[in-house]
């Protein structure tokens, strides 16, 4: 299983809202697929499947996590 964590997009960048998931929970995914796009106060980012697997989501959208939070998984 790998995580899905948010990444740090830039040194002032403390956290971002989830926009929407581009891949339903229980999709099957493959590595570099963009399977979610997150916002930061000045730009909007396509996150991509770190690996091959069926992608099981944790965080809901229009919600804010922090860098290194944990908002899914590929199983």
């Amino acid at each position: 299983m790998a995580d899905l964590v948010v990444p740090r997009l830039g040194v002032s960048v403390t956290e971002v809202t989830i926009v929407e998931w581009l891949a339903e929970d229980g999709a099957t995914v493959k590595a570099g697929d963009s399977i979610l796009t997150v916002a930061t106060d000045k730009t909007e980012v396509e996150i991509e499947a770190v690996a091959d697997g069926v992608l099981r989501h944790r965080a809901a959208p229009e919600e804010d996590y922090p860098v290194g939070a944990v908002i899914g998984a590929i199983d």
